[in-house]
């Protein structure tokens, strides 16, 4: 699972490493997150809505990519929701 903020928007993807490919994804500019922002409160809907994504495709533990960035903030709040959505890390 990794993960990759900006300014404005959330990105999150369940990547293959061995393979290579991006399994599932979720963002804050895709249709079905329309009008979420890259706020606090908009990571936890990314949060669960990529676990949701990932359920559907049969993924229930992830390694936790953050990206070099403070476990603090949107990166926390995009953890705990995705935690509680049932994704293992």
């Amino acid at each position: 699972m990794s993960v990759c903020l900006t300014g404005k928007h959330i990105y999150v993807q369940f990547i293959d490493d061995v393979k290579g490919v991006t399994l599932a994804a979720a963002s804050t500019v895709a249709a079905e997150s329309k009008g979420t922002k890259g706020t606090v409160a908009g990571a936890k809907k990314i949060g669960q809505l990529a676990a949701q994504q990932a359920k559907t495709k049969n993924i229930t533990t992830v390694v936790f990519d953050r990206g070099g960035m403070r476990y603090h903030g949107r990166v926390k709040a995009l953890a705990d929701a995705a935690r509680e959505a049932g994704l293992k890390f």
